[in-house]
């Protein structure tokens, strides 16, 4: 595994293709809605994101006078450094999202999340949820399509731990519209599941898996990074402040960050010029 990684803005590289999906993790990613990837990120890599993470938390708690003790969700965070744009298509993990999705896709969010320690004593139950909105309510079937799925980039250690602002989960719950309780309210969901794994590690999930924060009862900030991958027809849940990167990139890369070459049609009707990445992909794999 990589110990560190370049910023510089190339297009995707080949090594991707020698970390797709194994049949065993797309039985489980099918079977859980989430996948663990340890050592996704050496070291230096992981040490130059928290820098950039604490940057950014920084500033953002300052413009908008936010104490240090308050959890931070901010979204639309690639465009701030370019280690933040080596993710997009990090080696270790892209092969995967391709794998998972296919080639017509995007990143239509990414986010950085910041727990600090709690002092006040945790709610009975944690904010459980599915991602993309709107989607859950408008969609009619049970399950709903997958549509997106998201990759977390854990920069703290919560190996061997359940109370540092753990990432939970309910595995298997994303074949289910709805996520059922103990009738007692003082009861979490008894599946209920902290991600346990050290820093450098990633996680997928599929969008419909029942997932929350956890509460932060240590000593520590924990840290980690999102994007989220979506088919292309979706609305970016962010601004996509990424026009800066654009002429560095190469014509994937673009495909990535939403560059339509033909207007509109090219999210729901796409030319090969609008997804480079569909030919790239079916030349290096017979289409498999």
């Amino acid at each position: 595994m990589p110990q560190s990684m370049s910023p510089t803005t190339r297009d995707i590289p080949e090594e991707c293709l020698h970390h797709r999906l194994i049949p065993e993790e797309r039985i489980a990613f099918d079977r859980d809605g989430f996948l663990i990837l340890p050592d996704v990120l050496g070291p230096e890599t992981v040490s130059q994101l928290i820098q950039i993470v604490d940057r950014i938390d920084a500033q953002y708690r300052k413009d908008r006078d936010i104490t240090a003790d308050k959890r931070l969700s901010i979204l639309d965070v690639i465009g701030e450094d370019p280690l933040l744009l080596a993710l997009l298509d990090l080696p270790q993990t892209f092969g995967r999202v391709v794998d998972i999705l296919g080639p017509y896709i995007q990143l239509y969010h990414s986010h950085l999340v910041t727990t600090p320690p709690d002092s006040t004593p945790p709610a009975p139950r944690l904010g459980w949820h599915q991602d993309s909105g709107r989607l859950n309510a408008d969609l009619e079937t049970n399950p709903r399509p997958r549509v997106s799925i998201k990759v977390g980039f854990l920069l703290t250690d919560t190996a061997g731990a359940t109370d540092k602002g753990n990432f939970h989960v309910v595995p298997g719950s994303h074949l289910d519209n709805r996520l059922r309780f103990p009738a007692d309210k003082s009861i979490d969901h008894p599946d209920s599941l902290p991600v346990q794994a050290s820093a450098g590690a990633a996680v997928f999930f599929d969008r419909r898996l029942w997932h929350a924060a956890g509460n932060n009862g240590s000593n520590i900030t924990r840290k980690a990074i999102f994007y989220g991958y979506s088919y292309r027809w979706l609305r970016p849940r962010d601004d996509m402040t990424v026009a800066h990167y654009l002429p560095d990139c190469g014509p994937i890369r673009q495909q990535l960050l939403g560059v339509s070459h033909t207007g509109g049609f090219g999210y729901t009707s796409p030319s090969e010029e609008d997804v480079p990445l569909a030919a790239w992909w079916q030349e290096r794999t017979d289409g498999a």
